[in-house]
């Protein structure tokens, strides 16, 4: 069964998030003018209180102009300032009660400012994109932003009609009336704020692989101007996913959309069931074949077993990194051990004074972190050996689907999964500082025992 497990404020980002309660589903109704980057949006929010009763709650979003904010149904005091909306419910909540917060606001939607520069709503030369992670979920609708508290979504999004909507999800209708047209989309599975991912821009829809005989239905969208380069780009994207779900389990979603901007990404973003690339990860040579892996990954790795606090984001990032391995392994390309050799040879020449347990917020995004995150993986997978190794880490995305975890739990998983003790790998790859040597596979192979 899958659990949320977060308690108290992120370590990394105290201002956001409220653990005093959880939200299960989000409402949005939106309607966007990319003219003048006008938003005017309407939220319902059904959540429970925790242990104690709620006489005031927060919700995280940015600096918009407010219309009514109720709880229950009832007119509820608030103030709104650097980006938290505290609200006080007429009657507070009690312990462990249902209730319904109702937020309206309108304004320009703008990057909200963080260490790695503006995130979330971008307004790009003609649409707008949404990039969130960590913390920019706020930059376009009130949320409880932290990664435990998962929900499910239903958002209704209104543009002229010369412009296509995608968002993670499943796209349950779309009408046009007069000059505009509303796309209404649902994840019914649980989902971290920052992982609602949407693309408002002018694209041209392509089916990548055959989703017949029980294969997952994944898009494309795309400027028309790309669709050659992109169509060779991402051709083997059908294959990574047949390979990911025989090596992790069934694919977590309903459906996979990958979404190619006109502009220019410095990375590649992923969302719940999405995945946005930049113009200029289209080449037509395959250049970035390894982030299509990566983001593809992510949908099991980060999405579906998410992370209780931003501390654990080398679950994330090594998983994703590890699977880039692994996909060039079983496509003829370089085996992980050669890559993992790769990783070792270049960390070896950089400071080594990250703790890929507890990285500190400025160094969440290290590329160091993504590499021996992958490394720490690889050294599991060389004590365990493949069958024990493949065996746990299906078991991990099946326990844990649809939750958060912690690096606590996943060493403690693991650990059932040979019969020799794991405490000194994970004290060094992991809770230590300095890097060990090149795991390499071991003759004598933990035996599952799981």
């Amino acid at each position: 069964m899958a659990v949320q497990q977060s308690v108290g404020p992120d370590p990394y980002f105290p201002a956001n998030g409220d653990s005093r309660y959880r939200v299960h589903r989000y409402e949005l109704t939106l309607d966007y003018r990319p003219g003048p980057n006008r938003l005017s949006g309407a939220a319902r929010i059904n959540a429970i209180a925790g242990r104690s009763a709620l006489a005031e709650f927060q919700l995280n979003l940015a600096d918009f102009k407010l219309g009514r904010v109720r709880v229950d149904g009832r007119p509820a005091h608030y103030t709104h300032r650097g980006g938290r909306l505290r609200v006080r419910p007429a009657k507070p909540v009690r312990a462990g009660a249902a209730f319904t917060v109702e937020v309206q606001w309108s304004g320009n939607p703008k990057p909200v400012n963080s260490p790695w520069g503006g995130l979330g709503w971008e307004e790009l030369d003609d649409g707008a994109l949404v990039a969130s992670q960590p913390v920019g979920a706020p930059s376009w609708y009130p949320c409880n932003d932290r990664p435990a508290d998962k929900a499910s979504y239903l958002m209704s999004v209104t543009t002229p009609s010369a412009y296509s909507v995608v968002a993670g999800g499943r796209l349950l209708t779309r009408t046009t009336k007069a000059s505009t047209t509303t796309w209404v989309y649902e994840q019914s599975a649980p989902t971290s704020s920052y992982l609602i991912g949407l693309s408002i821009g002018k694209y041209q829809t392509v089916l990548l692989g055959d989703p017949g005989l029980g294969g997952v239905p994944q898009h494309g969208h795309i400027p028309a101007r790309l669709l050659p380069e992109f169509s060779r780009d991402f051709a083997r994207q059908p294959g990574m996913m047949q390979v990911f779900q025989q090596l992790f389990g069934p694919y977590p979603f309903d459906e996979y959309a990958v979404v190619v901007t006109e502009e220019e990404l410095d990375v590649p973003v992923e969302a719940q069931g999405l995945s946005l690339f930049g113009a200029n990860h289209v080449d037509g040579a395959r250049g970035s074949e390894r982030l299509v892996a990566h983001e593809l990954a992510h949908q099991w790795f980060g999405n579906s077993v998410s992370i209780a606090d931003w501390r654990h984001i080398w679950l994330n990032e090594g998983f994703a990194k590890y699977a880039e391995w692994l996909w060039s392994e079983r496509s003829g390309g370089r085996s992980a051990q050669q890559l993992a050799a790769v990783a070792h040879r270049l960390l070896a020449t950089q400071p080594q004074d990250l703790l890929l347990a507890d990285p500190g917020r400025k160094s969440m995004f290290d590329d160091r972190l993504y590499e021996r995150g992958g490394l720490a993986v690889h050294a599991v997978r060389c004590a365990l050996g493949d069958d024990a190794f493949f065996h746990m880490v299906r078991a991990w995305l099946g326990v844990h689907r649809g939750g958060s975890v912690t690096t606590a739990t996943f060493a403690a998983h693991a650990a059932r999964f040979t019969s020799e003790p794991l405490d000194e790998l994970f004290a060094a790859w992991v809770y230590g500082r300095s890097l060990p040597p090149l795991p390499t596979p071991s003759a004598q192979r933990g035996a599952a025992s799981a």
